[in-house]
């Protein structure tokens, strides 16, 4: 557009501008990838957020950072496809809704079955699936919903079933009697990414099994004293005298009738507890591969329901709490518990329902990891998958080199259901990626689909190319935007999902799904803990938008977070975020309320520019750089932090104030130069912002004279070397220590700014005179001086007030003006603080170490800026001297 289309009203409303933004954006199809066919690609899948309920800070956070990238590379000239799209979360959302269905009709999924519940589970899914991608848009996600994408979609659930068969054929998926890790309370396998560590005090039970001969006996030390029922061995090191002779025996087992071997295993830890192991292979995973080496029976007392079994006799019936007590006492009254000692231990619980996870022998499906771990371990090695903070790779690496075999079959009706298929006549099994209805080995019509459904994570780790129409390898997405280019992601789901991507990707693409992870921290509260339902001090980011807006939450995010570490949400930020918003916001109306309708922008090329003119675009250009360099390398902190300078600052604090010398004076060419600097700065940092602050960017945008269409699709600014003027930066340099000298001075003392005072600066040279004379016109304005003397070295002004700035000192005289004895007090105070910094730095270059390691340049700067401070504290002792006279 040429012309202003609307005013800017005096106060910036979010709740007026960004719904209105938003569905103008998406109406025009703002978000379409392919909309540049020309423009090289530039891809990102979203993490999918589960569809149990509503999105946190975390998704919050995810989401800015993916915005604030694509929006960046799409004005960078790329044809930026973000695919937004939310995950099934088996074992989550189907708790969430048997929940609600058991709080609402006292009903369990069972007596529903398992179609009519399958079918409240989806109506669930597009109730809150709705909500969350509403949520999405809230904050501004500029992804493209052409492409939206659902884990169970029906293109996804074929890219599914194909990577199952495909992997079964291989080998690499495979069904086995196994120990894994059972939640009881949520009845299903976990895997082990899914099972939460946490240390907890408890106690290890000193037990005497005594041998059947009568020979002596032999004590054992457990924890869980409760599965002792299912004990087929007592195990012991092979070089441990202390057992040698007992090898081969039997021991009868406390509080049954049978007898049990004492075997000889380089597992036994010699130095741990007695040196004696029962081993109970169905319930530990480390007894289960003593129990394979010496093929061991494998008896379970404990059922899937976390409750003792008959095994057990009298104990049947308790649930694990219950028959440890119970055991314990039995074990004591019949003169078996030598003794009881409190520990600390690590203790598995489920990442979903915090419940204790059972070691738990079962029929599961599992997936060979060691041989799709190699390779992609290899390409990692190669450097084709980067890790921004680096020293996660290091982790990442160290994860697939101790890789075991991943359980991928959960006990849920929600899911993608597991594609076997069981012959009632033949026994013989079948996986197809398609429905069966006739066994493929007899023709039999007696047929059972496998109940188990799939890990939630199988079907996530297929995202980055499942969504792009995999695995029709012709498909235009995924030729043109597979590999995907980054993927920014929580570090908390490394291994859950960001390594099963990676080796997904791998092994059906033959190459990374990604070049480059980003990894965020969590978001916090204000002490540093983790923000839950149960502690009640989670924030939910919509509370946020709709008081503050969605760009005040998402520059605070941006603002507040560093690659790889958490951060700390306070509302003291989010209004800090907020003024933000309104000073460039005010700022803006500024500039519009001082152009045209018709405003056109003058060519600067070979104008004599002001010289505060030519320090914003040098500084603009210096901002641009570090802007750019810092989006580059994901580093959204720093680079908001070098906008947030620059804006509030440079051009609202400093620049706004002296291009009005130019606007209201009457230099007609002057004002069209301080116009077209205003408009150009503006534009320019309205770009730069953009990506962080889309809405409020936006809407000035469309306010402005002379921009275009609209801000979403503009260019990246590029600095122009030909403006950059190091002496310029110079010379406002001496301004604004000036300025900041005379008001410090006005204030201690109590002077208004409205008050002219007289001013004299004696410079240490003729040079600095010369410097302090070319922005003469400055300091007198914004000073408020009617009397301004510049020179080098003369007498001072007798009785008058100093500040000591780099190649002068400026003295303004206190007749009629200050208290000679207030003056002399505030002197001595920056006497003190100057004696200060000398002597930290001359401590600092007397340290022979830090002289030899650090680089040169950084130890001439110390030596600088040593020689400034002495000089200052010359300044200040000679005026202290005058005053006293």
């Amino acid at each position: 557009m040429t012309a202003r289309e609307h005013e800017l009203p005096t106060v910036y409303d979010p709740r007026a501008v960004e719904q209105r933004i938003y569905e103008t954006w998406e109406q025009k199809g703002y978000f379409r990838a392919g909309r540049y066919p020309e423009r090289p690609p530039f891809s990102i899948v979203m993490p999918p957020p589960n569809v149990t309920g509503v999105l946190h800070l975390g998704h919050a956070l995810d989401n800015t950072l993916q915005d604030i990238t694509t929006r960046y590379k799409r004005l960078n000239g790329f044809d930026a496809l973000w695919v937004p799209g939310t995950d099934h979360a088996g074992i989550a959302t189907q708790a969430r809704v048997e929940r609600s269905i058991q709080e609402s009709e006292g009903k369990s999924r069972h007596d529903l079955g398992r179609e009519a519940f399958v079918e409240r589970v989806w109506d669930w899914k597009h109730q809150y699936g709705d909500a969350i991608t509403r949520q999405i848009r809230a904050l501004g996600s500029s992804c493209d919903w052409s492409r939206e994408r659902f884990t169970m979609d029906e293109g996804l659930s074929a890219a599914v079933r194909e990577v199952f068969v495909r992997l079964y054929e291989k080998g690499l998926i495979y069904r086995g009697h196994r120990i894994i890790n059972w939640c009881p309370r949520c009845s299903t396998a976990l895997s082990d990414i899914e099972v939460e560590h946490k240390e907890q005090t408890g106690h290890l039970y000193h037990i005497r099994y005594p041998l059947s001969d009568g020979s002596g006996e032999v004590i054992i030390a457990t924890t869980r004293p409760e599965t002792m029922f299912a004990d087929v061995a007592v195990a012991v090191h092979p070089d441990d005298e202390r057992y040698t002779q007992m090898i081969g025996k039997t021991v009868r087992l406390p509080l049954t009738d049978r007898e049990i071997p004492v075997i000889a295993d380089d597992y036994v830890d010699i130095e741990y507890g007695t040196g004696c192991l029962k081993i109970t292979p169905a319930h530990d995973p480390n007894d289960f591969e003593v129990g394979e080496r010496h093929h061991l029976e494998q008896l379970q007392c404990i059922d899937a329901d976390g409750r003792l079994n008959a095994l057990a006799g009298e104990f049947q019936g308790l649930t694990r709490e219950q028959a440890r007590n119970a055991v314990v006492e039995a074990l004591q009254q019949g003169g078996h518990l030598v003794r009881t000692e409190e520990i600390s231990h690590s203790v598995g619980h489920c990442s979903r329902c915090d419940t204790v996870v059972e070691p738990f022998l079962s029929d599961q499906w599992f997936v060979r990891m060691e041989d799709l771990a190699r390779p992609a371990l290899a390409g990692v090695e190669r450097g084709e998958l980067q890790f921004v903070p680096q020293r996660f790779t290091k982790v990442f690496v160290h994860w697939l080199e101790n890789v075991r075999d991943w359980c991928i079959s959960r006990q849920l009706w929600w899911g993608h259901r597991i594609p076997a298929w069981y012959c009632d006549d033949c026994g013989e099994l079948s996986v197809s990626k398609t429905d069966l209805t006739e066994c493929p080995h007899c023709h039999s019509k007696h047929l059972r689909q496998d109940e188990d459904v799939l890990d939630t994570w199988f079907s996530s780790a297929l995202w980055p190319f499942s969504t792009l129409d995999w695995p029709n390898l012709e498909a235009p997405d995924f030729q043109r935007y597979y590999p995907t280019s980054a993927l920014m992601t929580g570090y908390d789901i490394l291994f859950f999902w960001v390594a099963r991507m990676v080796f997904m990707g791998h092994e059906f693409t033959g190459k990374m799904p990604f070049s480059t992870v980003v990894l965020h921290g969590l978001v916090r509260d204000a002490q540093g803990q983790k923000m839950s339902k149960s502690k009640g001090n989670g924030v939910d980011p919509m509370e946020v938008i709709d008081q503050y807006g969605a760009d005040a939450l998402r520059f605070m995010l941006a603002t507040s977070t560093s690659p790889g570490n958490d951060q700390r949400f306070t509302w003291d930020k989010i209004e800090g975020a907020r003024n933000f918003i309104n000073k460039i916001w005010n700022a803006s109306r500024f500039v519009l309320m001082n152009l045209d309708a018709d405003f056109e922008p003058l060519d600067l090329t070979g104008r004599q520019l002001d010289v505060a003119d030519r320090w914003i675009l040098h500084r603009l250009s210096e901002t641009i750089d570090a802007v750019t360099h810092h989006l580059d390398h994901y580093d959204f902190g720093e680079a908001a932090r070098a906008m947030y300078d620059f804006a509030w600052d440079d051009f609202c604090d400093w620049y706004i104030e002296f291009s009005k010398l130019a606007l209201y004076g009457h230099d007609g060419e002057r004002k069209a130069v301080a116009q077209t600097v205003l408009h150009r700065v503006l534009t320019s940092l309205l770009k730069l912002l953009h990506p962080y602050i889309p809405f409020v960017t936006e809407e000035i945008w469309q306010a402005l004279p002379n921009t275009s269409e609209a801000l979403i699709i503009e260019v990246w600014p590029k600095a122009d070397d030909a403006l950059r003027d190091d002496q310029a930066v110079s010379q406002m340099r001496l301004v604004m220590d000036a300025i900041r000298a005379v008001r410090n001075v006005r204030a201690e003392l109590q002077v208004p700014p409205s008050k002219p005072v007289s001013m004299y600066i004696r410079c240490e040279s003729a040079d600095y005179v010369q410097l302090f004379e070319s922005v003469r016109h400055y300091i007198a304005r914004f000073c408020n001086s009617d009397d301004l003397t510049i020179a080098a070295g003369g007498d001072a002004p007798e009785k008058s007030a100093t500040q000591v700035v780099t190649g002068a000192v400026i003295h303004i005289p206190q007749a009629g003006l200050i208290d000679v004895e207030a003056e002399l007090a505030r002197l001595r105070r920056e006497e003190s603080r100057l004696m200060g910094e000398v002597e930290r730095i001359e401590k600092k270059l007397a340290n022979a170490g830090f002289v030899a390691k650090a680089p040169e340049a950084v130890v001439a700067k110390e030596r600088e800026k040593m020689e400034d401070y002495q000089v200052k504290l010359r300044a200040v002792q000679e005026r202290i001297s005058d005053l006293q006279q």
